[in-house]
């Protein structure tokens, strides 16, 4: 039984082998970090930043992206459905309806919520 394991078991003890000789590689030949404080400024496009290290996102950026994910996962889940319905049938077709109008449901509740409002 173990010999089934042994080629997975090579596998890994190879990458990891790989990663720590490649991470020991860096550490001893790899460039050194000076201390320049221009290295340290921010820098974006050519123009400093004028966000500070303290800048917080609003609620309404998170919950737009998790409604995002969310929606578009949902999504994914109608694809296999979409592409073999006639070998699963009408079952399978009142369930993607009732799936689709279950999401459609909680977009409304979320949209009569605000949450898709950008403030």
């Amino acid at each position: 039984m173990l010999a089934s394991y042994a080629p997975a078991l090579i596998f890994i003890a190879i990458g990891t082998t790989i990663g720590v000789v490649f991470g020991w590689l860096n550490i001893f030949l790899g460039p050194k970090k000076s201390a320049n404080s221009h290295k340290e400024d921010p820098y974006e496009s050519g123009m400093p930043s004028e966000i500070k290290q303290g800048f917080r996102f609003g609620i309404s950026f998170y919950m737009i992206a998790i409604l995002f994910l969310l929606f578009d996962i949902e999504v994914l889940f109608l694809y296999p459905i979409a592409v073999e319905l006639r070998a699963f049938g009408t079952f399978a077709l009142l369930e993607t309806i009732t799936f689709i109008l279950l999401l459609l449901v909680g977009f409304g509740y979320v949209w009569r919520r605000g949450a898709l409002t950008w403030k």
